[in-house]
């Protein structure tokens, strides 16, 4: 498994990943990247300055990804861990936290303070996972990501 930035021909593998995992576990699908349409272009979407999409690929084949992105406010010392997702042949192996320590050294390294992120109430695995890198829980929203049933927000220092 290795970890590397997105191209543009891992659009629908990781587009299809995403989605495939909102199904399978029964998520919400409105207010969520499920209808985001930066799920449906993640190359283009991670283009900007201060941005940057992971995948991990297996024998050619993407398996899940995460990125980091300036969160959409007006403090431009905050990035937001975006659509963070690995399909379910490789989670609970440890490869969550292989591609979340990247995200936040990127993160780091391109001047992030602070790191934000917004998770669905129902990922309990995710929210063990950021408790244990050090994210802490927030009563309410930062920025605006549009993903209204999103209703666990969590922020951490870099």
């Amino acid at each position: 498994m290795r970890i590397r930035e997105i191209q543009f021909n891992d659009n629908s593998q990781i587009e299809s990943i995403i989605k495939s995992i909102f199904i399978e576990l029964q998520l919400p699908l409105t207010g969520t990247v499920y209808e985001d349409v930066e799920t449906t272009q993640m190359f283009e979407s991670y283009q900007e300055e201060k941005a940057v999409y992971f995948v991990m690929e297996a024998g050619g084949e993407v398996k899940g990804g995460a990125g980091i992105k300036a969160l959409d406010s007006k403090d431009t010392s905050i990035c937001e861990l975006q659509k963070m997702y690995l399909s379910h042949e490789i989670r609970g192996k440890g490869f969550s936290k292989q591609l979340l320590e990247v995200c936040l050294k990127a993160a780091k390294k391109m001047g992030y303070t602070q790191c934000y992120l917004e998770t669905l109430s129902e990922l309990k695995t995710a929210q063990k996972l950021y408790k244990q890198y050090g994210f802490e829980y927030l009563e309410t929203s930062m920025g605006n990501t549009g993903h209204s049933s999103c209703g666990v927000r969590m922020i951490k220092t870099l």
